[in-house]
């Protein structure tokens, strides 16, 4: 009992020292707030923060106890940003090259001086579509069919081609008028065309504004594998105007949905337990604010994908899988939705179930309508995939903090089939 009482009293001390280092790190976080204010910087900087946990690992010497400080680590950091926050008030800037509609207008972005291929899918309302065009008179209209079905090298060539014979040159430019599909394709022609022209998007579902459109990733699937060709091509501008949502039917905002409680759940806690109020998560702009806040921020530290932004695949692996195989029956958010549960914590997993019910996505696989094995052979094509055969993905132990991890396809089936439906 004495050693017991011993080594409680070290801890205790050990608790009044962290107490006096926990004071001056804030001390020294509000000093950052107000320098950040002053020049109109955002409290988040994903670049410092994964140097943080890095240089962190390398200082514990005991390999077992690395993940714990991490942990510790990225509790910190949310607290601390939470923090500057708070002391910061609502003066958060714009993302630059991200604009808000205000009052339902557009502002003025597409250049006048400049001919404007629009390109746009069936699905959207044209009055949307012209209300963009009017920026710009005498801007060629080109449609496509809507759906995951389109995003294929043949659209892309009949765009290509639609352009040419338009007589497009390089200073000319487009502007993708719809959601994620018409981005992508919009975004990797622009990247194409005479070795790259400009882009302009105005996204018109919740899935393209919080998602989709922000990052510069276009590509097309290839074979059925989920943008196996693209490129890295970011728009000259992003117009997002939350207005156009009204046309949305419920299914496809709950799709964009998932998206953001993905972002919450890898980034942001306060974010994710909006989600789980029973009262509902609030307004539809703000969500909309947060998510680019956090997506941007990543981008900009990593837009290649060589590291951090590698993020913002949590769901991706085993949802391309069940997208894939769905053949259409599913929507991306709804894969992403499925994708994320099994890479929560068990406790985790629970509560996200019950945020994903809510919003009415779906949260078990019925395996006799969709294929596991066609899953696992989607997911073999996966772009993470190293050459030993595993793939890296992304868990998360609570809401705020993610850890990469490569897991093999034996352990990547074995999460899948936690998705089974009971009959």
């Amino acid at each position: 009992m004495e050693e017991l009482e011993r080594l409680r009293e070290e801890i205790d001390e050990i608790d009044g020292a962290l107490a006096e280092l926990f004071a001056r790190r804030m001390s020294a976080a509000a000093k950052i707030a107000a320098w950040k204010q002053a020049r109109k910087l955002p409290v988040r900087d994903p670049a410092r923060e994964a140097q943080l946990l890095d240089r962190g690992a390398a200082r514990m010497e005991d390999p077992a106890l690395r993940p714990y400080f991490r942990s510790l680590q990225q509790e910190l950091m949310a607290l601390s940003r939470s923090y500057q926050e708070s002391l910061m008030g609502s003066s958060q800037p714009r993302r630059e090259g991200i604009l808000f509609a205000q009052k339902g207008e557009l502002p003025p972005v597409l250049p006048r001086n400049r001919r404007v291929f629009l390109v746009t899918d069936d699905g959207v309302p044209l009055p949307w579509v012209r209300r963009v065009a009017a920026q710009s008179p005498g801007a060629e209209i080109y449609s496509f069919p809507q759906g995951e079905g389109s995003k294929n090298p043949e659209t892309l060539r009949l765009l290509l081609e639609a352009m040419l014979r338009a007589g497009l040159t390089r200073r000319d430019c487009l502007a993708a008028v719809g959601g994620g599909v018409v981005c992508d394709l919009a975004g990797l022609a622009a990247g194409l065309y005479m070795r790259g022209i400009d882009c302009y998007y105005f996204p018109t579902t919740l899935l393209a504004m919080v998602d989709a459109s922000i990052g510069g990733k276009t590509a097309v699937n290839l074979g059925g594998v989920k943008n196996a060709v693209g490129l890295f091509r970011q728009p000259r501008a992003v117009v997002i105007d939350p207005g156009v949502l009204s046309t949305l039917p419920p299914r496809q905002l709950a799709n964009g949905l998932a998206e953001a409680v993905k972002m919450a759940l890898t980034h942001d806690a306060g974010l994710f337990a909006r989600f789980e109020n029973p009262e509902g998560y609030g307004d539809t702009a703000q969500i909309i604010a947060a998510c680019l806040e956090i997506k941007s921020g990543v981008v900009a530290a990593d837009e290649r994908e060589a590291g951090l932004r590698r993020v913002l695949n949590f769901g991706h692996t085993l949802g391309h899988g069940i997208e894939a195989a769905a053949e259409g029956r599913l929507l991306h958010g709804e894969c992403v939705a499925l994708g994320m549960l099994p890479m929560c914590a068990p406790p985790l997993r629970e509560r996200l179930r019950a945020v994903l019910e809510r919003l009415e996505l779906p949260t078990y696989v019925n395996f006799n309508e969709i294929d596991p094995e066609q899953i696992m052979a989607a997911i073999a094509h996966d772009k993470k995939a190293g050459p030993d055969g595993c793939i890296e993905t992304v868990s998360v132990p609570a809401p705020g903090r993610f850890v990469f991890c490569r897991q093999s396809p034996e352990a990547l089936r074995a999460l899948l089939l936690t998705l089974a439906k009971e009959n």
